[in-house]
């Protein structure tokens, strides 16, 4: 619900008043024309999976006791040809596992040169695993593998994120219009409650957003909004399942460091002279770093090193951002790297804006608020936080807007149908905005690595990046694929990225914004 229209006419009407209801605890009845898109979304997301739901840990993968190797030593390896890679996974107790589903990452890298690709794993539904890397660079090159989750683990996050509503609450804060000291807290979520429930509907959206009723005052006393608690919806068991000893852990291999010869053109892959545009297919893989900078595989990237070039490509711009904080971190890179963009105070919650910053003589406005509800943040007015279909239909765009968006952190805590509900709406607002202005340009961030528990795992996150790209495949959008800006690296893994793979991030994204000649 975009609660800014609490208290002030919705442009299409206003909003349903909101009334008491008394529902079971379960997820929101979503339309109906959401059937066919849900029915072409699942296959996607399908995930090998143990027969028996209640292995013990002993019998689940062992990062220490798994192993890879070469699968075919060549006597020498040249940039263009593709590294092939053999992986068992055994179990804690030393036995060969005869299942898919381990959630593995595997990179080829090379220290010294700052070079690195993300691998493709092949899973063959039997405890054995292909890695493939493409070679794209001259050099000694090695291979990382890592086990994020062990199969068991992925179906136990599989099964609590399909039988939970939520795993995360949430916290609204009722206050009298008339006295203002007089406040009530209750839980809040997606889906109603079992007691007498608020329910608030955006007429924009028709998002529903749910309260416990608080005991003395009226529902249309909402007025803040913050995160709330996390569930405890793991047994003791389970938790071994999800501890630091079995989670994100490299695996032991045999495969030596290679030298890899340069090709008779060059000593490393080049970005194609394809300039960067909207519409463009993510090619796979998207791209590699080489020296530290992300060189991408579908399109011309360009590089913005210094404050004047970022400047000049953003000249007239007015960018909207719109998203989590892995996206605010573009915003504060910009306003940190280019010395005369200035923030605007504007006195509200910094976890959820909006936030606002400009470069008067060069007529630069970049904005930057959170993407809606559901919103994990401190304690904020529901007024300053808008749902992202709202916003997209509230702008006329143009040849000088700019629009960059991603929406998936805060979704990893629920059911995929209510991430594919609040796409959809977006999905629509995209199109219409496009159709009334088609030279605006639209960026879209996808999901990046770092989440590591039941309430943010990589797996979690990966499969809503995958209902991402299908949502917008075919649309004249871009993707900066951040994902494989962070699975490769060699910064530590965080939800929010160190500076250089940010500052990458933006370079792709400024490479769709002034693509050159």
């Amino acid at each position: 619900m975009t609660y800014r229209f609490l208290f002030v006419d919705h442009p299409r009407g206003k909003l349903m008043p909101p009334s008491p209801v008394g529902a079971k605890p379960g997820l929101t009845p979503f339309p109906e024309s959401l059937g066919p898109e849900l029915s072409a979304l699942h296959p996607l997301l399908d995930w090998p999976a143990p027969a028996d739901n209640t292995v013990a840990f002993a019998s689940s993968t062992s990062p220490e006791k798994s192993r890879y190797w070469l699968l075919q030593s060549q006597s020498s390896y040249t940039v263009g040809n593709t590294l092939l890679v053999w992986l068992e996974a055994w179990d804690h107790s030393g036995q060969p596992k005869h299942y898919g589903g381990d959630f593995f990452r595997a990179k080829l890298h090379s220290p010294e040169l700052k070079a690195s690709v993300a691998g493709t794993v092949q899973d063959h539904n039997n405890g054995t695993y292909m890695l493939a890397f493409p070679l794209l660079w001259a050099g000694a090159v090695q291979v990382s593998v890592h086990l994020i989750h062990s199969s068991e683990t992925v179906a136990l996050l599989r099964h609590i994120r399909n039988s939970h509503p939520s795993t995360v609450a949430f916290y609204g804060y009722f206050m009298d219009s008339g006295l203002q000291s007089k406040e009530e807290v209750t839980e809040c979520n997606v889906h109603p409650f079992s007691g007498p429930t608020c329910q608030y509907v955006d007429p924009g959206t028709n998002e529903s957003w749910f309260c416990a009723r608080p005991h003395h005052l009226s529902c249309s006393d909402l007025v803040h909004h913050s995160a709330g608690i996390y569930k405890n919806v793991l047994t003791p068991n389970e938790k071994n399942f999800f501890s630091r000893a079995v989670t994100d852990r490299a695996i032991p291999g045999s495969v030596p460091i290679i030298q890899v010869l340069p090709s008779p053109q060059s000593a490393a892959v080049t970005s194609p002279p394809l300039p960067c545009r909207p519409g463009l297919a993510l090619a796979s893989p998207s791209g590699f770093y080489y020296k530290d900078v992300w060189v991408s595989l579908g399109c011309s990237s360009r590089t913005f090193p210094t404050p004047d070039m970022a400047l000049s490509c953003l000249r007239g711009k007015t960018v909207h951002m719109i998203g989590d904080s892995t996206l605010r971190q573009w915003w504060e890179f910009l306003l940190a790297f280019i010395p005369s963009v200035k923030r605007m105070d504007l006195h509200v919650t910094y976890q959820s804006g909006p936030l606002l910053a400009v470069e008067p003589a060069e007529g630069l406005v970049l904005r930057w608020r959170a993407h809606g509800l559901p919103l994990r943040t401190q304690k904020t007015k529901l007024a300053d936080i808008h749902y992202l279909a709202n916003e997209l239909d509230a702008l006329g765009g143009g040849p000088d807007m700019v629009v960059a968006f991603t929406i998936w952190a805060h979704f990893s805590t629920f059911p995929v149908e209510v991430y594919v509900q609040q796409l959809h709406s977006i999905r629509q607002a995209v199109a219409k905005l496009l159709a009334r202005s088609p030279l605006t340009t639209i960026v879209i961030k996808t999901a990046n690595t770092g989440y590591k528990s039941v309430y943010g795992s990589d797996w979690l996150s990966m499969q809503l990046d995958i209902i991402l790209r299908a949502m917008f495949n075919g649309m004249r959008v871009a993707f900066v694929d951040a994902w494989a800006m962070t699975s490769c690296h060699y910064l530590p893994d965080n939800i929010h990225p160190g500076k250089v793979i940010v500052q990458n991030e933006v370079n792709s994204f400024l490479s769709y914004v002034c693509p050159g000649k």
